[in-house]
């Protein structure tokens, strides 16, 4: 998995660019036009698929697709595929601009998962209504991600692509040093009790979090089975959230966390051994690898600490899908393309293999590779760990709400960290700042 970590970052971290763009479109998203019910693809076309299709993707993920596309074209030899990479930076910007004027879309988007359900909400002639070509598939995906791709009614659309459970990467070398047993972490009391010990022992601190853009909240809400959004309700001063937001401001207020800004920030500090762990998702892994060769055999890979014992032990973070768009002239060809890529074992275990992508079809999760020794961290079968995790990470509810929830959390959440704000309080008022946005009540 040689993929670099910016790269990998354009299928998982949200930006604050991208989530002003879809706020931005809120309240106006259709355009101008009534809110009638998207097209939808209905089965049982017997005619062969001809015509071109064109796919919106970027870096890895375009990569993938470039290197799939000649093998569709050769079951489907009237069809052509060109896959045009737009770059991750602009690409919400494109969509969310063709959304709103209907023209100019490709066949398909490549739409990461926790942005789908905005999309779905704000255009809701956006993107082809998929359920009877793709509901068939619901098992073969995980709760969580085939949430993401379905709307209020179970409609279906987009299939999920790449998934990012979540486990806690830890340097083998710092832990040995300062006697600590990885399996001995269970529950975050006992993650906060190592980190105090290792820090102890080695003078190394335990995470990285970006104050102003932390991701380390909404995993550790996903993994008490919520996001920002609970029944339709805001639900981010419940218990959960106030239980997550505690246990981060104890890792801050004990000196356990080296605050760092953005990607490059995190790179770096894990890079010159900072940190002793990093609780993240498996696209880490192509991070790792590709950035880190120098440090080969001195990562391992343990499930999350729970919050209780015997509790979940992982969450998601990142993930992307593929969508049909509404304005698709070849519907049908742009449909098999997406199955074709995605819904295929052998294809989804390759993009692991080649492009780092960890698959969201549980079937490709069988490949020998998942359960294969990785050199990188000293022979031990790390993607197994997260193989058996995916299963398990709890299905939540995003909405067309999500970014400006998310704005709003992440100024709090950097209140209560570096400013040591109390966490029920700041919660409190970010619920209501998010019910005053989006008309909704508080949970």
């Amino acid at each position: 998995m040689a993929t670099s970590l910016k790269r990998r970052s354009v299928l998982t971290a949200g930006f604050a660019g991208v989530m002003s763009v879809l706020l931005a479109v809120s309240g106006c998203a259709t355009g101008g036009t009534a809110r009638r019910p998207g097209p939808a693809l209905k089965s049982g076309s017997a005619t062969a698929l001809k015509g071109d299709v064109t796919v919106w993707s970027w870096d890895v993920a375009a990569k993938a697709l470039k290197r799939l596309a000649p093998a569709f074209e050769q079951q489907h030899p009237g069809v052509k595929v060109k896959v045009v990479d737009i770059g991750y930076d602009n690409a919400y910007d494109k969509i969310t601009v063709g959304m709103r004027s209907g023209q100019g879309l490709p066949d398909v988007l490549t739409v990461e998962g926790s942005k789908l359900p905005s999309y779905i909400g704000n255009f809701p002639r956006g993107l082809y209504d998929l359920t009877s070509l793709a509901g068939r598939y619901k098992s073969s995906f995980a709760p969580a991600t085939w949430a993401n791709v379905t709307d209020e009614q179970g409609r279906v659309f987009a299939l999920p692509w790449d998934s990012g459970p979540c486990a806690l990467f830890y340097r083998t070398d710092l832990f040995q040093r300062a006697g600590v047993d990885p399996a001995s972490i269970h529950t975050w009391d006992d993650y906060v009790r190592a980190g105090e010990q290792i820090k102890a022992k080695t003078g190394k601190k335990l995470l990285v979090m970006d104050p102003a853009e932390d991701s380390t909240f909404p995993m550790m809400l996903q993994q008490q089975g919520q996001r920002y959004f609970k029944d339709g309700k805001v639900a981010v001063a419940d218990q959960q959230a106030v239980r997550a937001a505690t246990l981060l401001k104890t890792l801050a207020d004990k000196g356990l966390v080296d605050f760092e800004k953005g990607w490059d920030g995190l790179v770096a500090a894990t890079k010159s051994g900072k940190v002793a762990t990093t609780p993240y998702a498996v696209w880490w892994s192509g991070t790792l690898t590709d950035e880190m060769k120098e440090l080969k055999g001195k990562f391992g890979v343990v499930p999350l600490p729970a919050f209780d014992a015997g509790g979940v032990r992982t969450s998601n973070d990142g993930g992307s899908t593929l969508a049909v768009a509404g304005q698709t002239k070849n519907p049908e060809a742009a449909w098999a393309f997406v199955e074709f890529a995605l819904a295929d074992a052998a294809n989804q275990a390759s993009m692991l293999k080649t492009e780092g992508l960890f698959p969201a079809f549980l079937p490709a999760l069988n490949d020998p590779y998942v359960s294969a020794p990785q050199d990188y961290y000293g022979g031990r079968p790390v993607f197994k760990t997260f193989a058996d995790l995916e299963k398990t990470v709890p299905p939540v509810e995003y909405t067309k709400d999500g970014s400006k929830a998310s704005d709003i959390v992440n100024g709090t959440i950097s209140g209560i960290v570096l400013h040591h704000d109390d966490p029920q309080k700041a919660l409190n008022s970010a619920a209501q700042q998010i019910a005053a946005a989006t008309g909704r009540a508080v949970g």
